[in-house]
């Protein structure tokens, strides 16, 4: 389908709501703007200023939440998986996000395109080869102890962590804010999509507590991935031997300025413009890189791997989805809550930014289109992302020479993918080129998050001006740059941020659950006013039928005889024309 934006009318300013408390000539919505920036501000004093003793504090927050809430987040997004499916496939699928016969805003692989690169797409380069080599060096407890066991298991355990279970709790977010703001023609907020349950207390503070709660877990998750993100980037350009020391502060604060100023330019330009052209060019360089690991690596066992381990998470993914390790004691508990409930807590921290993204981008969408476009297809290229690379990477620790792996079963994840490329020919080039994919995964992320918190702290206006959009995109890496400066020779700061952005994933989860009932409460109003509306017809249809029955009765004259016909022997006078 052709990718180029599909011809539209600009949008018109966004509505003024009860809820846009923005005073004349202003922009902001101040209940939302004020609280998120204090508390930004706050937080980031706090953890720059104290930070051993904020790393502290978090980190027991964090470890009695997951501990004691393992189990909790185990189940509610496997409910979240069967909600988005639930409401996909059955009989609400044909809702329309948009107006009646309105046409998608954004050509299918446009908008494939965008969605995949906010949701995840700098995680599939950064984790593609590390994650599955983790997974096989150190199993999760129970796995069998030879190496075909260890590597099936490590790549089903991966397509756990990254298939449709992320993509569903993205897309309760999505499709309730989507039906909201294209359905309903609400502005674009969290706030609107518990309108069903709520009510008119969404026009207040619990509507403003909400957003404002969007809004700092978005901008906490992408400063984190900023910072932490561009360690990939250093480390690359380390292993090449094209800078002196790939841990130098003062290169990492550089790569993150020189990525905020290209996030700036682009989401100045806005959705339609620079937006849609990065995640474009993100597929294609991403494409190149996959055929390369492909081709040069080892194909067939790719191949075998792919269609093996799909089998093997289709099989498996019921028993998964609600394993919380309990069965293997502590050893089992603790990795879970190591890296799938952290995981689930992770995902849930991005479901503002990158809900409300995929919302907007997906006006014109059926409700059965906007499951499949975001849970399958994304889900499909993942598994398929991460066989190559995962596999060829496991490949290369079996059968081939090795070198991923290092001492102690340990797994360096900044240098894994650059290990990898450098074992296949041609890989210096390649290295390059991931490089400049990293960066330019890191700038859709940037700019999307960006433009999704201004939305937010806009009052919900679609289109909000150029200076509160330059502003939330040079906050997001003044915050990397200040955590990440004031870690010293680590990454405490950041890392305590990031384990923020979980914390705040709890009561948002309360949030999403909320989302479920009132989006299923919607549906169900639509769904019976559209079986009203159609009886409705079909009544119509049948008094009108009645009608023309009975008006052609009467021009025949078969009422005037009472239904008996001629009688015997009476001519009919009528003209032959009439008979």
């Amino acid at each position: 389908m052709a990718a180029e934006h599909t011809a539209r009318q600009p949008e018109p300013p966004a509505q003024k709501h009860p809820t846009d408390k923005r005073g004349a000539g202003s922009s902001i919505a101040r209940g939302v703007f004020w609280p998120a920036a204090i508390v930004i501000a706050a937080f980031v004093l706090y953890a720059t200023v104290f930070r051993e003793h904020a790393a502290k504090v978090i980190s027991q927050a964090n470890e009695s939440i997951v501990g004691g809430l393992g189990w909790y987040y185990m189940a509610i997004v496997s409910l979240f998986v069967i909600f988005a499916l639930w409401v996909g496939i059955g009989r609400y699928g044909d809702i329309r996000l948009g107006k009646e016969n309105e046409k998608p805003e954004f050509g299918m692989r446009s908008w494939l395109a965008m969605l995949f690169a906010a949701g995840m797409g700098i995680g599939l380069v950064f984790w593609g080869v590390a994650e599955p080599t983790n997974f096989f060096a150190q199993p999760r407890p129970g796995t069998g102890e030879g190496q075909a066991d260890k590597a099936e298991a490590a790549m089903v355990q991966t397509f756990l962590h990254w298939g449709i279970h992320p993509w569903a709790i993205y897309a309760v977010v999505g499709l309730a804010v989507a039906y909201a703001v294209h359905r309903k023609g609400r502005p674009v907020s969290i706030r609107w999509a518990l309108e069903p349950l709520l009510g008119d207390r969404i026009k207040g503070r619990w509507g403003d507590a909400i957003d404002a709660i969007a809004v700092i877990g978005t901008l906490f998750g992408v400063a984190t991935s900023l910072g932490l993100g561009v360690m990939q980037i250093a480390a690359g350009l380390d292993f090449q031997g094209w800078v002196d020391d790939g841990g130098s502060k003062t290169l990492l604060v550089v790569l993150i300025a020189g990525i905020t100023l290209v996030a700036t330019l682009s989401v100045v330009s806005g959705i339609g413009k620079g937006i849609k052209w990065l995640s474009n060019a993100n597929m294609g360089v991403a494409a190149i890189l996959l055929l390369f690991v492909l081709i040069t690596g080892p194909t067939l066992y790719i191949f075998n791997t792919f269609v093996q381990d799909t089998g093997g998470y289709l099989q498996n993914i019921l028993a998964l989805s609600f394993d919380t390790g309990a069965s293997q004691g502590d050893a089992g508990t603790d990795w879970v809550k190591g890296w799938t409930v952290f995981y689930w807590g992770w995902w849930i921290s991005w479901a503002p930014f990158v809900g409300i993204f995929i919302a907007r981008i997906s006006r014109g969408r059926t409700v059965r289109e906007f499951v499949c476009g975001v849970l399958l297809v994304p889900t499909l290229l993942t598994f398929f992302w991460f066989s190559v690379f995962g596999g060829a990477a496991i490949y290369q620790e079996t059968v081939g020479d090795g070198g991923i792996v290092g001492a102690g079963d340990t797994v360096n994840n900044d240098y894994a993918l650059f290990q990898l490329l450098d074992t296949l020919p041609g890989g210096a080039f390649f290295a390059g080129l991931t490089v400049l994919l990293i960066v330019m995964f890191f700038v859709t992320s940037s700019d999307s998050g960006s433009y999704v918190v201004d939305m937010l702290a806009s009052g919900g206006d679609p289109n909000p001006p150029v200076w509160s959009r330059v502003f939330w995109a040079c906050a997001e890496g003044a915050v990397a740059i200040a955590l990440l400066v004031a870690s010293g020779t680590g990454t405490e700061a950041l890392t305590t941020l990031q384990t923020a952005a979980i914390i705040i994933a709890l009561p948002f989860s309360v949030v999403m659950l909320g989302m479920c009932a009132a989006t299923l409460k919607s549906f169900h109003r639509e769904r019976q006013a559209h079986l009203e509306a159609k009886r409705r017809r079909d009544e119509a249809r049948l008094i009108d039928e009645a009608v023309a029955a009975f008006e052609e009765g009467m021009e025949n004259g078969s009422l005037s005889d009472g239904g008996q016909g001629q009688r015997p022997g009476e001519q009919d006078q009528r003209p032959a024309g009439k008979r």
